[in-house]
């Protein structure tokens, strides 16, 4: 039989491979055949073997893979939950800090500061993305800015500064910083 690589296949089916295994172990079968007849490395067989050995039929069930939910985190959820009310209430300057916006560097030196936990810049962006934080491009015009009254500003008011400063031979000097 095709060498089978387990982990690809549904939590069922890998129960239903182990379970074989067991059965033609039973029948007195060695390790290299199980391997040949079954499609698993001959170490498969016997991890699979001596699971069943330690566990009974409770080492055949799949378990769940990876890192269990909130595993190596370094902030805990009272800290994390202090940050984000910081960033959602105060800009970075209001804190003390070097910086006009939120940026990941000022959310790792609050992170620093507050929490006395030294953060990598990639691992304060997981962090802002698991909170629902995401990357905004500034806008071009002031938050607060009231386009009627700039237009109207433009039509009625700032013609008539145009005159007088003519009148006064003076002269206008516009700082789009």
């Amino acid at each position: 039989m095709k060498h089978v690589d387990m982990r690809k296949l549904p939590a069922a089916a890998q129960e239903e491979r182990r379970r074989q295994v067991i059965g033609l172990r039973e029948r007195g079968l060695t390790y290299g055949a199980i391997a040949a007849q079954v499609g698993l490395s001959r170490t498969g067989v016997f991890d699979i073997c001596k699971r069943f050995a330690v566990e009974g039929a409770k080492g055949l069930v799949s378990q769940p893979r990876g890192r269990k939910p909130n595993e190596q985190r370094r902030l805990d959820v009272a800290q994390e939950a202090a940050v984000q009310r910081l960033i959602c209430r105060h800009p970075p300057d209001e804190l003390g800090l070097p910086f006009a916006l939120w940026n990941r560097a000022a959310v790792c030196e609050l992170i620093r500061q507050r929490c006395g936990v030294v953060l990598a810049i990639r691992t304060v962006g997981k962090y802002l993305a698991r909170w629902g934080f995401t990357a905004q491009k500034p806008l071009r015009r002031a938050y607060e800015q009231n386009p009627a009254a700039v237009r109207c500003w433009l039509r009625r008011d700032y013609p008539a500064i145009v005159a007088a400063a003519r009148r006064a031979h003076g002269t206008i000097w516009i700082c789009f910083a």
